[in-house]
């Protein structure tokens, strides 16, 4: 696998159409947020670690790793990865599920695919709204990707908490793609619209995020940039010397 090596993180630096899906694999990605949040949740850094795929979803990834091994490598954002599956299962006659988010969100996830992706098998279900899952909970969400036996699992419950869920229970899941997404349900649905393809290009997707919802992004980027910024800074100036 082409990977850079990054303290605790193994980051792909590759394209999509590398990755091989002829094995169980469990894809994550990483951005500046996740990093911060990792480096004090030991339960959340297992789980990026023991990715088989992190990709590295966010500008201040690529430019850190731009700055600290003279690498170039390309944004490989959730909604990316998202379209590149469902690619895939469309071609293949391959079968996709959903777990998380909203009934709503859910339904307007299936009505998309109804027109864009017609007669592919598709499931899904909305786990309780809360911090914490009973043992019941987690059951009753294995129970229902086990029985549809999905090729792909897309599950988007918002990092830490879907990251460490899949890493808690991937052996448990019968499927053979799973990936956590977080915001990408909402994007798909368009509950939340994305931001438009030149401010992803620019590199400004989070400013644009951030001004559309700032009362739910506000920490993770005014907060959590400064801190990674800190970091990466400290990081090289340690490197040269």
């Amino acid at each position: 696998m082409d990977v850079i090596t990054w303290e605790h993180y193994k980051i792909f630096k590759g394209s999509l159409d590398e990755i091989k899906f002829d094995s169980k694999i469990i894809i994550n990605t990483i951005n500046q947020y996740s990093y911060c949040v990792a480096e004090n949740n030991q339960e959340f850094r297992n789980a990026l670690t023991n990715s088989d795929i992190l990709l590295p979803d966010g500008i201040s990834i690529v430019v850190a790793i731009r700055l600290m091994f003279d690498k170039k490598i390309k944004k490989i954002a959730g909604a990316d990865l998202h379209k590149y599956l469902l690619d895939i299962c469309s071609k293949h006659n391959k079968s996709c599920f959903y777990l998380g988010s909203s009934e709503i969100t859910l339904g307007r996830i299936r009505e998309r695919l109804n027109i864009e992706y017609p007669g592919m098998r598709v499931g899904s279900y909305s786990p309780p709204y809360k911090t914490t899952f009973t043992d019941l909970d987690n059951q009753q969400m294995i129970n229902a990707i086990n029985m549809f036996k999905p090729d792909v699992l897309f599950v988007g419950m918002t990092a830490p908490k879907q990251e460490m869920w899949v890493n808690q229970f991937k052996s448990e899941l019968n499927t053979h793609v799973i990936c956590t997404i977080g915001a990408v349900f909402d994007f798909y649905a368009e509950v939340v619209k994305r931001p438009n393809k030149i401010w992803i290009y620019v590199g400004m997707e989070w400013f644009i995020r951030l001004l559309k919802e700032p009362k739910r992004l506000w920490k993770r980027y005014v907060y959590y940039g400064p801190m990674f910024l800190y970091k990466i800074t400290r990081s090289v100036v340690i490197k040269e010397n």
